[in-house]
């Protein structure tokens, strides 16, 4: 925050808001011991997506720059936690293999930026005009450590 510019006083409450916290939890009458958390911002907490959009902004920025320097024409919507890569193109092969080196970038940047990749939610949609039979190419994501869509 502070090679960005933000003020002191602003540094000061951030670094004072994630340290020294403690937390328990209430199930019906049971009341857990409690517990420090010194990690995270608190889900739920009204500073999260703030906190969030604050830590992404960098990541996002380096993002679009790598992915123009691909010079393939796509479109990218990045949520809070959510992403999602668009494609389009008269061929599967093409699509697939931008889809590819996309998520290929994203993951690599995600890890230097101390961030996970759910492999698991990973999802491919393939839309085709043809009204005869769709059978599309698997994207195989498997050596980026991904699924086979």
């Amino acid at each position: 925050m502070k090679k960005v510019g933000f003020d002191n006083q602003i540094i000061s409450f951030f670094m004072n808001y994630l340290v020294d916290r403690k937390t328990n939890y209430y199930w019906d009458n049971f009341m857990s011991p409690v517990f420090n958390v010194n990690v995270g911002v608190g889900q739920g907490s009204a500073l999260s997506p703030i906190l969030s959009a604050l830590y992404l902004l960098p990541f996002i920025y380096i993002l679009e720059k790598r992915l123009k320097n691909l010079k393939n024409s796509y479109f990218r919507y990045l949520f809070c936690c959510n992403g999602l890569f668009i494609s389009q193109s008269k061929s599967f092969d093409i699509s697939n293999s931008r889809l590819y080196w996309s998520y290929n970038i994203l993951t690599n940047l995600l890890k230097k930026f101390g961030l996970v990749v759910e492999h698991s939610k990973t999802e491919i949609f393939q839309l085709n005009r043809s009204h005869g039979t769709f059978n599309p190419p698997l994207l195989d994501l498997s050596p980026l450590g991904g699924n086979i869509l």
